[in-house]
């Protein structure tokens, strides 16, 4: 994308499941993940104990304002590791489970970039797959495991992003700053001179978009910190 910091005029929400009494977080699957939401500033460790200087994690997103959710990587005891939306890309830290609510998520998104697709996924199994643009050979879309950051509903739902911009933790490995954000990443939808670039191909400089139809179904159906792959 051109532009991935168009600040939001609201962002989508639904509620995700709450877990089972005395459930144990476990690390991201194909079907199931666990998200902790932030619900005041945090303190987060490089490792699981209160020793040093901790990083803070504020509560609400950077750009919508809005709740945010880091994806459980694992548990250890009182702790878990939980995936940060800084650089670099896959960056995590620790947090004490007490100081976070704790949900838990069946959906989960992957992207591969040899195919050029999208797929959201239920439980493990495939509910729906869209073309998409992705990172031109020069600009790439950066390979890893990643998460929802933000859901930004754009001011100008015909402008170069489409309606939404679900922001993402992944970050571009050759661009400091587009549009005035730091390079972060997002999946968007379509509209204005963006067309220009056809779905299935690699034209974007780093983002992938997806037609407006697609990108209203991820907005309503995922929340912050639901996991997102991207793959060869």
């Amino acid at each position: 994308a051109a532009s991935l910091v168009a600040r939001a005029a609201g962002a989508a929400s639904l509620p995700t499941r709450p877990p089972a009494p005395h459930a144990r977080p476990s690390a991201p699957t194909r079907a199931s993940a666990w998200i902790a939401r932030l619900v005041a500033r945090t303190p987060a460790w490089d490792q699981p104990a209160a020793r040093g200087e901790p990083h803070m994690l504020g509560p609400v997103g950077r750009w919508t304002g809005g709740p945010v959710g880091l994806l459980v990587l694992q548990t250890r005891g009182a702790w878990l590791r939980v995936l940060l939306p800084d650089r670099p890309n896959g960056h995590d830290a620790w947090v004490k489970r007490a100081r976070v609510r704790l949900v838990r998520t069946r959906w989960r998104v992957e992207i591969r970039l040899a195919a050029r697709t999208l797929t959201l996924l239920r439980d493990g199994r495939p509910r729906r797959t869209f073309k998409a643009v992705v990172g031109a050979p020069g600009t790439p879309t950066p390979k890893g495991r990643f998460a929802i950051y933000e859901t930004a509903r754009q001011p100008d739902p015909h402008g170069f992003l489409g309606p939404f911009a679900l922001h993402l933790t992944a970050h571009s490995d050759v661009l400091d700053d587009y549009g005035g954000g730091p390079g972060r990443v997002a999946i968007h939808g379509r509209s204005g001179s963006s067309l220009a670039d056809p779905l299935g191909s690699a034209r974007s400089h780093g983002c992938v978009r997806v037609d407006n139809v697609a990108v209203r179904i991820l907005a309503r159906t995922l929340t912050s910190g639901v996991p997102v792959s991207v793959s060869s």
